[in-house]
């Protein structure tokens, strides 16, 4: 076995990724404080092709020197806009077509394993702040919640990584690439 060098990677320039099929997913962050946290998103966001991330509140946007540090220059190549409300975002979401699905613990969710998102579907996913989740008001509004399965104690993940996994599961059922 060898590793593949970077080069061998086949890795699109800014402008090809910018004009290639996305994967009909929006992510929201709701109030995320770490600009670490937003800047991993934005990287994964790039990986699986993600249509754009919307960065709720008080979420950092860029330019920033935190993200950046994360996102490896991924915050240039994901649209994403601001929205100061996440119940506005969410509403202009649905008024746009999109099944809005927060990621939180939640009465009535349905498990990431259990889930299957469907193809002629345009999803929309909160994801929330690393103390609180996604805000009630959010969840209220969203058309239902999806979980994340776990075994340990903590039952909880860091909003990036939670991110990175349900991320994954979308990508894989979703991809315009696959």
């Amino acid at each position: 076995m060898r590793k593949i060098l970077n080069e061998e990677l086949g890795r699109p320039t800014a402008a090809e990724f910018a004009a290639m099929p996305k994967m009909p997913v929006v992510v929201v962050l709701d109030n995320v404080r770490s600009s670490q946290n937003v800047g991993a998103f934005f990287r994964t966001g790039d990986a699986f092709a993600v249509e754009r991330i919307i960065l709720c509140g008080i979420t950092a946007t860029p330019p920033s020197r935190e993200i950046h540090k994360t996102a490896l220059g991924a915050e240039q190549t994901v649209a994403w806009e601001y929205a100061a409300s996440t119940g506005a975002c969410i509403d202009e979401l649905h008024a746009a077509g999109y099944t809005v699905l927060a990621v939180e613990q939640v009465e009535g969710a349905v498990m990431l394993d259990r889930f299957a998102p469907e193809e002629d579907v345009r999803y929309a996913l909160v994801f929330g702040n690393e103390v609180e989740g996604v805000g009630q008001e959010a969840v209220d509004r969203c058309d239902g919640a999806i979980e994340i399965p776990q075994a340990g104690t903590k039952h909880s993940l860091n909003v990036s990584v939670s991110g990175g996994v349900v991320l994954w599961r979308f990508f894989d059922r979703m991809s315009p690439k696959r």
